[in-house]
């Protein structure tokens, strides 16, 4: 079920759920940015989550329905500020 912002935009639902530090699900999600075995970045509908763990392993991801599930040894999860639409090496550049 989409939600409504302030603006009037739709969002989707964002839910993030960890069990034992070993398995991320999450959902609203819009784009997978950057991965690797340590680090995954993704736009949500809440903005954008870095995901850092040790031996990443991305076990489901459904862009359609918004949905990614991660399974490793979660470290951290952090939301940064939003920043414009472009490549990740563009914003990191600018």
């Amino acid at each position: 079920m989409a939600m409504h912002t302030g603006d009037g935009e739709l969002r989707a639902p964002h839910h993030l759920i960890l069990e034992e530090r070993a398995s991320l699900s999450v959902s609203g999600v819009e784009e997978v940015e950057r991965f690797d075995e340590n680090t995954i970045i993704m736009s949500t509908a809440q903005g954008a989550l870095v995901v850092r763990e040790e031996g990443l392993h991305i076990e489901k991801l459904s862009l359609d329905g918004g949905d990614l599930k991660v399974e490793g040894l979660i470290d951290a999860l952090s939301y940064e500020e939003t920043r414009p639409r472009g490549s990740w090496f563009s914003r990191l550049l600018g």
